[in-house]
């Protein structure tokens, strides 16, 4: 399994059936390949019950997601305005949001819609992270060797400790009060692995456990 498909799946352990969740672009937008049953998707621009990519004549307009991608609502499925979706978002209903991440701080503060030269667009992350009950982020541990866990993000800020979960194509860490805990290693490295690629002081978790490959 490649890297991304890898945190894909280990992202979408997170949920349970009844959730609500909201997926980011890119890696996020994978999780749903691997949720188990009676996990319904929520987009922003106003329908839960997203399902899998329409193809062929079953690409209607009515039905694209905030990324612009078409795709069949699953049974069950609830539409509404974006306003309401909004409010869906907002007032905590979502239990769980995934998105990617630019730079996490050992607070948890999160980075994922600009950085020098280059504007990505936050689009509906800020109410994302302060609205969803849990915040998962996936991104690889480094960017061309430069740590992507920083004691501090030096990018402008998409939400203030409001991250749960990192998951890398390394390991899993938790964000906690105490500090980041490497939760789950990928088989073959330590955590001194880790430790030698971001810069935050890690704690590891009493029972490490092993990271599918």
């Amino acid at each position: 399994m490649d890297i991304r498909h890898r945190m894909a799946k280990r992202a979408a352990a997170y949920f349970a059936a009844g959730d609500i969740v909201n997926l980011g672009i890119g890696v996020p937008s994978m999780c749903n390949n691997y949720a188990v049953p009676g996990v319904m998707f929520h987009t922003e621009n106003g329908l839960i019950g997203v399902g899998p990519l329409a193809e062929g004549l079953q690409r209607v307009e009515s039905f694209s997601n905030a990324n612009a991608m078409r795709f069949v609502p699953v049974v069950g499925a609830s539409a509404f305005d974006s306003a309401e979706s909004f409010a869906i978002v907002r007032s905590g209903r979502l239990a769980a949001t995934v998105l990617g991440g630019l730079q996490v701080s050992r607070e948890g503060d999160l980075a994922n819609w600009a950085r020098p030269g280059k504007m990505l667009g936050m689009g509906g992350a800020m109410d994302l992270v302060n609205g969803a009950r849990k915040v998962i982020v996936t991104m690889e541990l480094t960017a061309k060797g430069a740590p992507k866990i920083l004691n501090k993000c030096t990018y402008p800020l998409t939400g203030v400790a409001c991250v749960d979960h990192i998951v890398t194509e390394q390991c899993v860490i938790d964000v906690t009060p105490e500090g980041l805990v490497l939760r789950e290693l990928l088989e073959g490295l330590v955590p001194d692995d880790i430790r030698r690629q971001i810069e935050p002081e890690l704690m590891v978790f009493d029972t490490l456990i092993t990271m599918v490959a």
